[in-house]
């Protein structure tokens, strides 16, 4: 293989990776818990959290909503890492080829 044919299939696959960050980024991503909903962008910026105001009786009941916020956080979290490596996982560890 020549270098420019190299050189062509690189930038090729750099075009498919950029654009397959940019669909994750521009994703809507909904973590939830029992007590809170949040929705977060592929770029990981929260864009809305939703608390069901039912829960909360007394001061006690605010360390588990605290509890809550951070499950629904990560489990949207998690479900941006398993869309980016559905996505780009199949690139690996390009490095600094890209």
């Amino acid at each position: 293989m020549n270098m420019q044919n190299m050189m062509a299939q690189a930038q090729k696959l750099q075009k498919d990776i950029q654009k397959k960050q940019a669909e994750i980024d521009e994703t809507i991503f909904e973590g939830n818990s029992e007590w809170v909903k949040l929705t977060m962008s592929g770029k990981r910026d929260i864009k809305s959290l939703n608390i069901n105001k039912d829960i909360l009786k007394d001061e006690d009941d605010l360390e588990a909503l605290e509890d809550m916020v951070i499950i629904a956080f990560n489990d949207a979290m998690k479900k941006i890492e398993d869309e980016t490596e559905k996505k780009l996982g199949m690139y690996g560890n390009l490095g600094g080829l890209m």
